[in-house]
């Protein structure tokens, strides 16, 4: 069992009065950790029902409000109880649905779990509001993915075996790259079941979520729009380009990008400025939740993958482990990009300070700034800027600027002070 960091933060909230909701991607392991909450509680001498909105004998039970209070009085009597349900992007007008069981008053605490679909985030959030938190349960991290992969036998020292244990680590690390952090995809041992569970999940996808929940008429042409950004990864999007290539007008384009990124495959990562004149301020760089994802819209599944290929990749899994522990403070993640194209992969956005981030997939031998991060200092006189790389640790100084440059696993593996 992988152990994940988020079933501590829900199990906390069990307490609370709010509907718990779990969003995250189909096949995330949203299932598999109500289970183990569920049988916490009931080991705990709590009571218990978990209702599957999969499954035909359940859905029944959503035919109406009432119908849904007749079973959990029949179930639970009525005293506390706690009330899972899975799938409920299922139900239609899910948050409406809810709003008015929740209302009651009743003394069962909820607990739903859906894939991140548009009709689920968006009703749950617009009806739920006050009534719920949402948690987003994603692939699993690298940290999570190491500790697996080595039996936990580390757990608490984490950062001392990236250190003495380099060459594994590396190995670990390349092979999260190739195949990401899908929970069956990370347990299943043999490559080549790996490549026919990532596209399993990628056509489930596109069946259910595409397809028969968000009525998609043109699945191919959203597919290949994948595909596209598969090869475009920490690049900058061009709408219009896009759009061209695909043959889609504007709207529909954007509408597709919309659903991609509601449905946690992408995400679109905004430009930092303050110069509207010199600096890019609008066209975004994309990334995908999951590299094994994005990986098998190209195709390329394979440990015997060249490393030179996967510098793209190596910026899109530091941008991923960053952008959680960015969420997490309330600060914003962006890029920055000039107009005469002096570039800074990434600017952390802490609202008291700038941190600009460079992303090296390679072992660096030089203490030197790109002229685009020294371009960035001599802007914005950060008062210190990052050079993530896979195994330097040092620091210089430019101007009144600390530049560290930092191993990727004291990045990811760490909770940083910013």
């Amino acid at each position: 069992m992988i152990k994940r960091k988020l079933l501590g933060s829900i199990r906390k909230h069990l307490g609370k009065k709010e509907i718990t909701v779990i969003i995250g991607p189909r096949q995330s392991g949203k299932t598999t950790l109500m289970r183990m909450l569920k049988n916490e509680v009931e080991a705990k001498g709590g009571k218990t029902v978990f209702l599957n909105l999969d499954l035909e004998s359940d859905k029944v039970y959503f035919d109406s409000q009432q119908e849904l209070i007749n079973k959990l009085r029949l179930e639970l009597g009525r005293s506390r109880g706690y009330v899972f349900i899975d799938e409920i992007q299922r139900k239609e007008n899910a948050g409406l649905f809810l709003k008015g069981i929740y209302d009651l008053q009743l003394p069962y605490k909820f607990i739903v779990s859906g894939s991140g679909s548009l009709e689920l985030k968006s009703n749950i959030k617009e009806s739920l509001t006050g009534r719920k938190r949402l948690f987003e349960l994603l692939p699993v991290t690298f940290e999570e993915f190491v500790n697996y992969r080595t039996d936990y036998r580390y757990e608490s020292n984490l950062l001392e075996f990236a250190e003495v244990e380099r060459p594994q680590l590396e190995f670990l690390l390349k092979e999260y790259l190739v195949f990401g952090g899908y929970p069956r995809v990370v347990t299943e041992e043999l490559e080549e079941e790996k490549r026919y569970l990532l596209e399993e999940i990628f056509r489930s996808y596109v069946e259910r979520d595409l397809v028969y929940l968000l009525r998609i008429n043109r699945p191919d042409v959203f597919t290949q729009m994948v595909r596209l950004l598969a090869a475009q990864i920490g690049r900058i999007l061009t709408f219009s380009g896009l759009a061209e290539v695909l043959g889609l007008n504007l709207v529909t384009l954007k509408k597709y990008l919309w659903m991609a990124q509601q449905t946690f495959v992408i995400y679109l990562v905004s430009p930092f400025y303050r110069n509207r004149s010199k600096e890019l301020t609008k066209s975004p760089v994309p990334y995908f939740y999951d590299m094994g994802l994005r990986n098998f819209a190209l195709r390329r599944l394979s440990l015997d993958v060249e490393l030179s290929e996967l510098s793209f990749v190596f910026q899109n899994f530091v941008f991923n482990e960053m952008k959680q522990k960015v969420i997490e403070k309330g600060w914003e993640l962006h890029y920055w990009r000039t107009k005469d194209k002096a570039e800074v992969d990434m600017v952390i956005d802490t609202f008291r300070k700038l941190i600009p981030v460079e992303i090296k997939f390679s072992h660096v031998r030089d203490l030197k700034i790109t002229r685009s991060l020294r371009s960035f200092i001599e802007k914005y006189h950060p008062p210190e800027a990052w050079v993530v790389n896979l195994s330097r640790q040092d620091e210089i100084v430019h101007g009144r600027t600390r530049v560290k440059f930092l191993p990727y696993y004291r990045v990811v593996l760490a909770d940083l002070e910013f």
